[in-house]
């Protein structure tokens, strides 16, 4: 069972997370999502609809395509990981430590505990557990987040774990962020 408790808020840290690490994705309200064509419908999809580009999904997950353009993937109708593509904007991909400090900027009103932080040369990865500060100076529920920034080639991909998602939903999520790639065009 999810715990959905303050989701709203959490959405909205989210959301201003990663443009404060320079990412600029998720600015707007999330978007109605369309399932992706049923010639994608195997255990790896195409994010945003680029032929090449590969998301590998732990199985039984689904993948949508939101209006707005992202990628968004999780069990069956509960999207827990949302992918935004970048392209032409690989260089620009923060280090976990810029994605850290925006962590700490725009979830202030949250106990922050970092459960993981990675930094490779094309990879920054974070994992999270946030929790709301109350009026009366405890803590409210606890969630985990993931927060992402991958280069591959010349394109910068955004991960972000959205809310409502469990701790297995997100270690999923943070592998599948991870394994994110460009493959060659079917000839």
């Amino acid at each position: 069972m999810r715990a959905r408790g303050h989701s709203l808020g959490w959405a909205a840290a989210l959301v201003l997370a990663l443009p404060a690490a320079g990412c600029r994705c998720g600015t707007k309200e999330p978007a109605p999502a369309r399932p992706l064509p049923a010639a994608e419908a195997g255990g790896e999809r195409p994010a945003a609809g680029k032929a090449g580009v590969k998301v590998p999904l732990p199985p039984g997950w689904s993948a949508v395509m939101a209006a707005d353009g992202s990628f968004q993937a999780g069990p069956p109708g509960t999207p827990v990981l949302r992918v935004d593509i970048r392209r032409g904007e690989g260089a620009a991909r923060p280090s976990s430590e810029a994605l850290a400090e925006s962590a700490r900027e725009q979830f202030s009103q949250f106990e922050i505990s970092l459960d993981q932080e990675e930094d490779e040369e094309n990879l920054a990865l974070l994992r999270l557990t946030i929790a709301p500060k109350l009026p009366d100076g405890g803590v409210g529920m606890h969630a985990p987040v993931l927060l992402g920034a991958k280069r591959v080639g010349e394109d910068l991909f955004l991960c972000a774990s959205l809310p409502g998602a469990g701790m297995e939903d997100v270690r999923l999520a943070n592998e599948a962020c991870r394994e994110i790639q460009v493959q060659s065009a079917p000839r």
